[in-house]
């Protein structure tokens, strides 16, 4: 009896893949995917408003660095003297095989 309800439910699945080609099978949409539809809407919604309408003017946020006290320029120079140290000079390839240049004939 169980074989046969194997059996006989193997026909009823389409032939390949279950969810792909012409024979998948096809899920149904219920209730509870549109609701999850409208949901993901909404947080989508929200989300747009918020780019729209930013917590911050742009003059504001220009100068909220300025009303912290920070100053980027110097803020800038002290990471690049940071980098300075703690990295090696770049060297070009140019530079790299200088030394193969002692005779060119064809100059």
């Amino acid at each position: 009896m169980k074989l046969t309800l194997i059996l006989f439910r193997r026909n009823r699945l389409p032939n390949g893949h279950l969810f792909r080609g012409k024979d998948r099978l096809v899920k149904k949409v219920e209730p509870k995917h549109l609701r999850q539809l409208k949901r993901d809407f909404e947080v989508e919604e929200k989300n747009m408003f918020y780019l729209r309408f930013p917590y911050l003017t742009e003059a504001e946020s220009s100068g909220h660095a300025k009303a912290l006290g920070k100053t980027s320029r110097i803020r800038k120079e002290q990471l690049l003297d940071q980098n300075r140290r703690i990295f090696k000079e770049d060297v070009t390839l140019f530079e790299r095989l200088k030394h193969l240049r002692v005779a060119e004939s064809w100059d």
